[in-house]
Order: C-alpha cells, then sequence, then structure tokens
C-alpha cells in the first residue's frame, strides 16, 4: 500500500490548539474547514505544510509553541466547554489573559485540584494516554473508619458493575472523627473510577482533590489559580515534543475566576474521577 504524505486534517487543527481531535472532525464536518480554498466535509484528509487551511474563514497560522499550565479546579464546574444543565464550566473561569486551551484529562464536579491545560492537543491526546506510566496521585477523604486491610481488594485490582479498573495504591493517613483521609496513587482514570472502587469496598467519597499528576504538583496553588509551567521542564518532561515547541515565559501566576473564551474536548476521556 502506498504510504500517503502530510498528517490527518483534524490532527494539525488540534496540535494547532484550534480545537481537540474529536471536535475538530466535527468542525470539519459541519463545513466550517477549507483547505487550499475548498470546503472539506470529511476528516479523511492528509495535509502537508503547504497547503493552506482555513477555519470559519480565518487562516490557520504556523503552529504554536507548546505550552502547559497547571490549574486548582474548584468543587462545582464543570470540566467541559459547554454544560447542558447551564452549570458553570472550568473554562468560564480561566483568565482572560490565557490563549484557547484544552484540558489534559478531566476531573468531576464534585472533585477538586490539579487539571493540567495546554495549548496543543498532540500533547493533551499523548499525556491523557496511560502507557505515558504517569502517575495520577488523590488525597481522597472517605466516611467510615477503614482498617489495615480495607484497601487490599484495591491493591489487586477490583471489578465494578462488569469494568475492571487496574491495581491502584491506597494508604490511610488518618483518621478524623468519622472520616478518614487516604491517599490513592493510580495510572489511569476511568469515569469516577476512584469513587466507584471505594463505595465497591463499603466507604463513601465525600472530597476528592488530586495533587498529582506525572511530574507535575499541585503545591500551593490557591483554587482557582492558573500557573504556567516552566519551558525547562516541560523541554526534560516531554523530550522530543519539547524542544523548538516550548514558549519562554517566566512561570506565572493568575487568580481565577474570570470570563473565558477557553475550549475544552466536551468528551469523556482517561481522567474523570
Amino acid at each position: 500500500m502506498t504510504e500517503v504524505a502530510g498528517e490527518r486534517i483534524a490532527k494539525v487543527l488540534a496540535r494547532h490548539g484550534v480545537a481537540s481531535r474529536r471536535e475538530a472532525e466535527r468542525m470539519i464536518v459541519a463545513g466550517r474547514v477549507a483547505v487550499n480554498g475548498k470546503p472539506i466535509a470529511s476528516p479523511a484528509l492528509n495535509v502537508r505544510e503547504t497547503d493552506r487551511i482555513t477555519v470559519d474563514g480565518k487562516v490557520l497560522g504556523s503552529r504554536e509553541q507548546v505550552r502547559v499550565w497547571l490549574y486548582n479546579k474548584p468543587r462545582g464546574l464543570v470540566t467541559s466547554t459547554r454544560d447542558e444543565k447551564g452549570r458553570p464550566t472550568v473554562f468560564d473561569s480561566l483568565p482572560d489573559t490565557l490563549p484557547r486551551v484544552v484540558s489534559i484529562g478531566r476531573l468531576d464536579i464534585d472533585s477538586e485540584g490539579l487539571l493540567l491545560l495546554t495549548n496543543d492537543g498532540g500533547i493533551k491526546r499523548r499525556l491523557e494516554l496511560p502507557s505515558t506510566g504517569w502517575v495520577r496521585k488523590y488525597r481522597v477523604r472517605l466516611h467510615g473508619r477503614p482498617g489495615k486491610d480495607s484497601f487490599a481488594p484495591l491493591a489487586k485490582g477490583i471489578e465494578v458493575d462488569g469494568e475492571r479498573f487496574r491495581p491502584m495504591t491506597v494508604t490511610l493517613d488518618r483518621q478524623q472523627g468519622g472520616n478518614a483521609w487516604a491517599t490513592v496513587a493510580l495510572r489511569e482514570g476511568r469515569n469516577r473510577e476512584i469513587r466507584r472502587a471505594m463505595e465497591a469496598i463499603g466507604f463513601s467519597v465525600n472530597r476528592l482533590i488530586r495533587v498529582g499528576y506525572g511530574p507535575f504538583q499541585l503545591g500551593k496553588l490557591k483554587p482557582g489559580e492558573v500557573m504556567e509551567v516552566r519551558p525547562r521542564v516541560l523541554r526534560d518532561q516531554l523530550g522530543a515534543d519539547g524542544p523548538g515547541n516550548v514558549s519562554d515565559p517566566d512561570s506565572r501566576r493568575r487568580n481565577g475566576p474570570r470570563r473565558s473564551r477557553r475550549q475544552s474536548n466536551g468528551t469523556n476521556d482517561s481522567s474523570n474521577v
């Protein structure tokens, strides 16, 4: 079979930070994208650097340098561009000074803590995959009094409602009245995985805070606050995708919430816990 040169149009749009790959495909089907002056109706098209791409009539510029931000998501926000129930979203509350960004993974409305944001759809897709080997770490408050062996089933991997969860590491930190605090580490996060796994062994989660995502830590970032990751750190952590594609401003914090025009993937992904 002859290899087709170039890259898929949706992938190119995602790498330019226009939208997530799936959202880019929907934009194409809706007729919002043209290549060399001709509207396209299918994402099954490879394009080259010499092709002229427009989105809603605007020419696609050169690829932006890869940038990543740490965001301390407050409880009560949906990790989605739009919410059919009218609930406030993460992307409505980000500072106006941010460019268009997508989330790397998700946190459900009742969860809080570290959420990674990026302007690059390719990096988003790469860092969401369990194959990165990156550990997601959470501080979890449980209702109940777990004992020494209470979390043993989770260390072996547990099946809930026909879905098999990979082993997770759970450390009991302290008992606080009728609640207990634990630290949970896992390498992927399926839909409400921690909550469902804990319920399966007899405990309900009443607070869940993500404190780490691979090498990135929540640290002292306050709820609603955003901090950009230094380019040198990105080069160290992202390898070949870092050099030459990373911006060079200093790390900085911005306080939220403010009105924003940022964008999410709007779909389920691997870190909705």
